[in-house]
């Protein structure tokens, strides 16, 4: 039995429903895989737990607004809920939900302990002012905070969010709490608890994936980065560190190439003193579709959902593309992908550095130790090498994608965990 959500007029799929549906699709090819009963499948395709808040704000000039707010908890079956929370205007519960279940797969899948969440309120906040910010950001954990906690569920940055973000969420849990508690959120400043080697943490990730795959030395690959904020930006810089060529850039501002190569760290002062990439005057703007269809070695997707769909998968000229961004790739884009001998490295593992690190800040703060940046680089760069190879061989055993794979070794561990737990009564 394959779990589908409803069906929808075209036109009226939203963001979030087009992520929901490539979620339950990806989960149903690997329940297929592995040979799951229906009962199983639905199981993983329910969420344990979803809330919708509504959010009000005061603002600076008196008026009131009131926003919606979402946590999902996918499942908990190997550990504690973990995801992030993100703040953007087109953010909804069918978004988050997919975002929720692609973390229990990513979890399970580089071997941490646990389970699969993600938050996000409705709203852009770029519209706001600081003080609205953590107004905003106070309420709306006051609104979830039954559910969040240490054991229970770990949020973590996300879209729109910062450290910042994580303090102001660890001092409202603190203050109810009546202690300070450092491991109810991770991604946090250093001086509250935060790890060596958090932030970047997700770019690096994207890194050490796309070096496993290339195969080959990085000197001279070129590269085109969609998405130059908080992942793809970092990321760009530590490929060029190591010799790739980046030639292409975009965000919401703009897009840039460079046939010979852009300065990443000089790209990135400028999208620092500007607000974005466009005007930078040491390369040419171009049109944000057409960084898609550059010939470059490698695509790194690292912006929001579905942005490679069967409209523009014929055009990828690629060959290897490593999902910096949740969900970026549309299943009917991966079959054009997989037929034209694109190489796809899913989301589910490409970006799994974020939750990596998070887990080994999490450890920090519940034994009140720290690791030097080195030894979490080191733990980093080894669950990500070590889920890569499984994910290669598991592909190369059973004539997969590296997305068939990574899916039916980390569905297959929840599968395992909830087969082993049993059903309560």
């Amino acid at each position: 039995m394959s779990i589908m959500v409803p069906s929808k007029t075209p036109a009226l799929i939203t963001p979030g429903q087009q992520a929901l549906d490539s979620a339950l699709h990806q989960l149903n090819q690997a329940a297929a895989h592995l040979g799951l009963d229906d009962g199983l499948r639905t199981m993983l395709a329910t969420p344990r737990r979803s809330l919708t808040v509504s959010v009000p704000v005061r603002r600076e000039n008196g008026r009131m607004d009131v926003v919606q707010g979402f946590r999902v908890q996918h499942n908990v079956s190997r550990g504690p809920a973990k995801g992030g929370i993100r703040f953007h205007p087109s953010t909804d519960i069918h978004e988050v939900t997919a975002l929720a279940m692609w973390m229990t797969w990513k979890c399970a899948l580089v071997g941490i302990p646990y389970g699969g969440a993600k938050g996000g309120v409705a709203v852009d906040p770029g519209a706001l002012t600081t003080i609205e910010l953590e107004r905003l950001t106070r309420r709306y954990v006051n609104e979830i905070l039954p559910l969040i906690g240490p054991e229970k569920d770990i949020p973590a940055p996300d879209v729109g969010t910062d450290e910042q973000t994580m303090a102001w969420i660890m001092d409202t849990y603190s203050v109810n709490a009546g202690y300070s508690v450092p491991g109810v959120v991770t991604g946090k400043p250093m001086t509250l608890g935060g790890s060596l080697g958090r932030t970047g943490s997700t770019s690096r990730g994207v890194q050490i994936a796309a070096l496993a795959a290339l195969g080959r030395s990085p000197e001279g690959v070129t590269v085109a980065v969609q998405g130059f904020g908080k992942v793809g930006a970092l990321a760009a810089q530590y490929l060029s560190d190591e010799g790739c060529k980046v030639v292409a850039v975009s965000d919401v501002t703009g897009a840039l190439y460079a046939p010979g190569g852009l300065d990443v760290a000089r790209v990135r002062a400028w999208v620092a003193e500007t607000g974005g990439v466009a005007g930078y005057p040491h390369a040419d703007a171009m049109a944000h579709d057409d960084l898609f269809e550059l010939d470059v070695d490698v695509l790194v997707p690292a912006a929001l959902e579905g942005v490679i769909t069967a409209a523009n998968a014929p055009r990828v000229r690629a060959r290897l593309i490593v999902e910096g961004a949740n969900g970026p790739t549309t299943p009917e884009a991966d079959e054009i992908l997989a037929a034209n001998g694109t190489t796809v490295v899913p989301d589910i593992l490409a970006n799994a550095g974020g939750v990596i690190v998070s887990y080994l800040e999490w450890v920090q703060n519940m034994q009140a130790f720290s690791w030097s940046s080195r030894e979490v680089e080191v733990k980093l760069r080894d669950l990500m090498e070590g889920a890569f190879a499984e994910v290669k061989s598991m592909s190369a055993e059973r004539g997969l994608t590296l997305r068939e794979a990574a899916h039916v070794i980390g569905v297959g561990r929840v599968a395992e965990a909830h087969s082993m737990r049993g059903l309560y009564p």
